[in-house]
């Protein structure tokens, strides 16, 4: 009832000073109910989320002997979803809060396991590095021990887990990586394109059939045609000189490589479950590559000995270089640690008993290697005063050199003169720092390390030694990157103030000093705050909250909403989420380049909110402040070896292509239930988002997804009838993209997708069964 929630909410009267900690005053006992109730109201007149007629508040759940198993409740963005963006003291919901204090109170639950990555608790606000009695967090979870299930990829959001929700970590491996392959008219295309340089005498006959095909499959923006200064058209397909199409033709043959063995993650993960000998071949595959023959993939993945058992499996015949026997060592240590996932249900039940979980680092196999397995750990990230390390610096700077490269490619020569470089928990732990070893190579410092090797100070490398300007940066930094790595953000503020102030350096060879007086002209304090985030102790852009509620009008006001809650700077001394919005956006109006790491093959661009949220967010907001100048953006995959930068909508192409379309990877995540259906309906939302914030908007993405989700009746039914809710999403998207103009759908396919929304709708009612 409301009233039990309000005492559960309620300090104790005779809370003093010790309990309080070292403040000079004391709170009223009933802080945590005001500050709920001037966001939501007065909690006994509360009928949102979950309450019922008469006001109590529902907390749904199945009851299966003494375990109880329930849904997390929505973070509640009721009513107006805008409110959230301008309030920092947010409060959950009273369902949300009534939730766990049911757990605590009534259930009396001994411990709670939350399953999977990753819940809203731990990201509620409160103090952001050690919690209090005031932190949402510590309230709802109180004593209760917490086993989280965790990817164990994913070791920067673990660390808030551990932080603010008291986790012990469970990590669990990630999904088997399958390849793209071809399909559809991408399948029909490479026959086009083999029977044309296999076969010169056809090659005329076959140029047109080459180029419909190109168009049917949207191929044109990926592979333009570039030679010969002619334009490639309907009509001047005929007539292109045949040395300049047989050149083209073998680019486009390249690029379908590309798209062939782009890796993906096929499904999802069983927790406990072993992989098959053929998923462990999946993932040997995924990690060598064509460093170790399918041959000798295949004998390790079907036996369960050693390296001689696998030669014997082989065959008397088969031959090992001395790199390959090395490679088939590790590989046959890889297979073993893979089939150890059944320690990850050992490990929950170890940790509901009480018992030790083994420590380990987080990380991805693909990237870290061996080392990050098995899974079933308690997972843990690196030294923060240890970024980045060498070889995330060396790779940073290549990927700094290569942008700069790019971008005077494309403007004569010139250099940019501010880059945003988005900073983020997940990918800094897991690279060690390279989007950190960007942002100093674009500026012009390097680290330099104290006696024990930990990194004392970012110091700017001479221009004389440079050889070109200093480029700005704006960095954007994640909550998670904000809290974990103060020590790193202290050491960059310290590193822009002293480039602001080499009064030696000329402006136009130091573009954060020629920004830093500028804003001085205009009377700005803190000119060389570069460093921002959200507010101190709050997580997110809110942008995917704006999207996923269908609450904008024109992309502008993504970009804005980014910028409100981005305009908090961060650095030395008090700097602790102070609001600087004039300078962000003056900043803003610099940036001419926006660049975003990747650092897994699991979620890419198209696979979560975030992406979106932030890059795509951010490049908006720097085109308003330009008065709608295109902002270019590159995306830096770092799971591979090729850490070469590409387009942000080259990389959604590529994505979409490989993922989203490709019925190998739908049919693998539709085969996964309700969880499947749910993957597949937010990368239908995260389309639109790229849509509101990027301006992406190709028509062959949208007709692909209907034919793939909807059109094809065997796959709709499957997800109508594994998850209704996401199948409607998947529809309602595709009718929300029609209706903004990012998909110029025909009337045919509008009344289809309308009268499967109708019949969807009636059924999440209950007005019609399933």
């Amino acid at each position: 009832t409301p009233n039990q929630l309000k005492e559960w909410l309620t300090f104790p009267e005779s809370w003093g000073p010790t309990e309080w900690g070292p403040i000079p005053f004391l709170p009223d006992n009933t802080l945590l109910v005001d500050r709920m109730e001037n966001q939501w109201g007065d909690v006994r007149s509360y009928r949102g989320i979950k309450s019922a007629a008469d006001g109590q508040l529902v907390v749904p759940g199945l009851q299966v002997g003494n375990v109880w198993i329930g849904v997390q409740p929505l973070l509640g963005l009721e009513g107006d979803p805008m409110r959230l963006l301008f309030e920092r003291d947010l409060t959950p919901h009273p369902q949300y809060a009534a939730f766990y204090k049911w757990l605590q109170h009534d259930m009396q639950a001994d411990a709670v396991v939350h399953f999977g990555m990753h819940g809203t608790v731990e990201w509620l606000p409160g103090a952001p590095l050690g919690n209090t009695a005031l932190s949402w967090s510590d309230t709802l979870l109180g004593a209760m021990p917490n086993v989280y299930v965790y990817a164990a990829n994913n070791p920067s959001e673990s660390i808030v887990a551990k932080r603010r929700g008291y986790g012990t970590i469970v990590s669990h491996n990630v999904p088997p990586y399958g390849r793209a392959g071809l399909y559809k008219q991408l399948a029909a295309l490479r026959e086009l394109v083999n029977d044309y340089r296999e076969a010169p005498e056809k090659s005329e006959s076959l140029r047109r059939p080459i180029f419909d095909t190109l168009i049917s499959s949207g191929l044109t923006e990926d592979c333009p045609f570039e030679e010969g200064g002619s334009t490639l058209t309907e009509e001047t397909v005929e007539t292109i000189a045949q040395e300049d199409f047989d050149a083209y033709v073998l680019r486009v043959y390249e690029y379908l490589q590309v798209v062939e063995t782009r890796l993906f993650s096929e499904g999802l993960h069983v927790l406990g479950q072993a992989p098959s000998p053929p998923q462990v071949m999946q993932y040997l595959n995924a990690y060598y590559g064509n460093d170790l023959p399918e041959a000798a993939i295949e004998a390790v993945a079907h036996t369960s000995d050693g390296v001689a058992a696998v030669h014997k499996h082989m065959g008397a015949n088969a031959k090992t270089s001395e790199a390959e026997s090395h490679r088939l060592e590790e590989a046959v240590e890889i297979r073993d640690l893979l089939l150890q996932n059944t320690d990850e249900l050992t490990a929950v039940l170890a940790a509901l008993n009480g018992e030790f979980v083994l420590p380990a680092a987080g990380g991805d196999l693909l990237r870290d290697g061996p080392g990050v397995l098995p899974t079933g750990r308690n997972i843990h990230a690196l030294d923060p005063y240890r970024m980045p390390s060498p070889a995330a610096f060396e790779r940073g700077t290549r990927i700094a050199n290569s942008i700069i490269a790019t971008h005077r490619e494309k403007n004569d020569g010139a250099y940019p003169e501010t880059v945003a470089v988005s900073l983020w928990g997940l990918d800094a732990i897991k690279t060690k720092g390279e989007s950190v070893g960007v942002l100093l190579a674009l500026v012009g410092a390097r680290p330099v390390k104290e006696g024990t090797g930990r990194i004392a100070r970012f110091e700017l490398v001479p221009l004389s030694e440079l050889g070109r300007p200093r480029v700005d940066v704006l960095a954007n930094m994640s909550g998670i990157f904000r809290d974990s790595f103060v020590n790193v953000v202290e050491l960059l503020d310290d590193m822009f103030q002293k480039a602001g102030a080499a009064v030696d350096e000329p402006v136009d060879m130091n573009f954060v000093r020629k920004h830093a007086l500028e804003m001085q002209d205009n009377g700005l304090e803190n000119s060389t705050a570069r460093l921002f985030s959200n507010p101190a102790g709050d997580y997110g852009s809110m942008v995917n909250e704006r999207v996923g509620a269908g609450n904008w009008e024109e992309g502008a006001e993504l970009g804005s909403t980014w910028a409100g809650r981005n305009a908090f700077s961060y650095g030395r001394g008090g700097e602790r989420g102070t609001a600087r919005p004039e300078v962000l956006q003056s900043l803003l109006g610099t940036t001419q380049h926006v660049v975003q790491e990747i650092d897994s093959v699991e979620y890419g661009l198209t696979d979560i909110q975030e992406y979106y949220a932030n890059t795509g967010a951010l490049k908006n907001a720097a085109q308003s402040a330009q008065g709608g100048k295109k902002v270019a953006c590159s995306i830096v995959e770092t799971f591979g070896k090729d850490a070469t930068p590409r387009d942000l909508e080259a990389t959604l192409r590529l994505e979409y292509r490989s993922k989203l379309l490709n019925p190998k990877w739908a049919e693998a995540m539709s085969n996964q239930g309700s969880g499947g259906a749910y993957e597949i309906s937010q990368r239908m939302t995260a389309l639109v988002g790229w849509g509101a914030t990027a301006d992406f908007a190709e028509n062959w993405v949208y007709e692909g997804s209907f034919e793939t989700y909807v059109q094809d009746k065997a796959m709709r039914e499957k997800l109508r009838k594994n998850n209704p809710q996401a199948f409607s999403n998947v529809v309602r998207r595709m009718l929300e993209a029609a209706g903004r103009g990012l998909w110029e759908a025909d009337d045919k396919t509008l009344q289809e997708l309308r009268e499967v929304y109708a019949e969807m709708d009636d059924v999440l009612e209950g007005i019609k069964q399933q």
